[in-house]
């Protein structure tokens, strides 16, 4: 299975229920891989912590490679990189992805990461792929490759507004590159259920029909003591409620 969490909107917990669906994957037994591809690389740091360094190569370098003309082009699975947990890998990005972006458009290379990863299907059970807070190249790369999309949701009125394109822009996906795309669900994410405003939000897109998971993330300092610690919240913080709801959303989509 191979997913995308994509929000056009930023700070809605891309990279953070990224890594914490997929080190959850791991300790299930699942062979799980996640793509960064977002140039702030929060989900690279989050996975390798202090072994992420300026030299290490990982997307930017399979991008890299593309734009070139070589006899020893390396595969993908060339720029994997183990993290500390058992099961557990990351295809790590930095700063210069952003660099390369409208020269992959020029190029037409929007197919290429499509291609790479049917490869890893054969050796990951989840996949898991984060992407920048943009419909740019690496967003759409990472929709025409996937399965699934699973959209943050961080119960504010700008998040619904934008909610609407953001489906509208993976349905224009579906239906002209890739017929097997389907929105997994909505998260909802920094939820708190003693205000009325977000239990509001949460209700009316329920009425409209629109796919919320039932799992919801509450906010919670763990979630950023987690980050500091470059550890997920499994390993982190093994019994907390936050981990629990974690769980509980990991459980919820391997049902559906």
């Amino acid at each position: 299975m191979l997913r995308v969490i994509f929000n056009q909107k930023g700070g809605v917990g891309k990279s953070t229920i990224t890594c914490n669906l997929a080190a959850i994957s791991a300790t299930k037994g699942y062979r799980t891989l996640v793509i960064d591809l977002d140039a702030q690389a929060n989900s690279s740091y989050y996975l390798l912590g202090k072994q992420l360094t300026e030299e290490t190569q990982g997307i930017t370098t399979f991008f890299e490679q593309l734009l070139t003309f070589t006899f020893q082009e390396k595969k993908i699975t060339a720029f994997i990189h183990p993290t500390p947990y058992e099961n557990l890998s990351v295809l790590p990005a930095n700063a210069n992805l952003s660099y390369l972006e409208s020269k992959l458009e020029s190029r037409h290379k929007i197919y290429k990461l499509r291609d790479a990863l049917k490869t890893l299907l054969q050796e990951y059970d989840q996949i898991f792929i984060d992407t920048p807070p943009a419909l740019n190249f690496y967003t759409q790369s990472a929709l025409i490759a996937a399965d699934r999309c699973l959209i943050p949701f961080d119960c504010d009125d700008f998040s619904r507004r934008a909610l609407y394109s953001l489906s509208d822009n993976v349905r224009e996906i579906q239906q002209d590159h890739n017929d097997r795309l389907r929105i997994e669900g909505i998260i909802v994410n920094q939820f708190q259920p003693r205000a009325k405003l977000p239990t509001q939000l949460v209700d009316e897109l329920i009425s409209e029909g629109q796919p919320v998971l039932n799992t919801r993330l509450i906010s919670s300092v763990k979630v950023r003591e987690s980050h500091q610690a470059a550890m997920p919240l499994i390993h982190f913080a093994h019994d907390h409620k936050i981990t629990e709801a974690f769980k509980q959303l990991f459980a919820e989509l391997e049902t559906r």
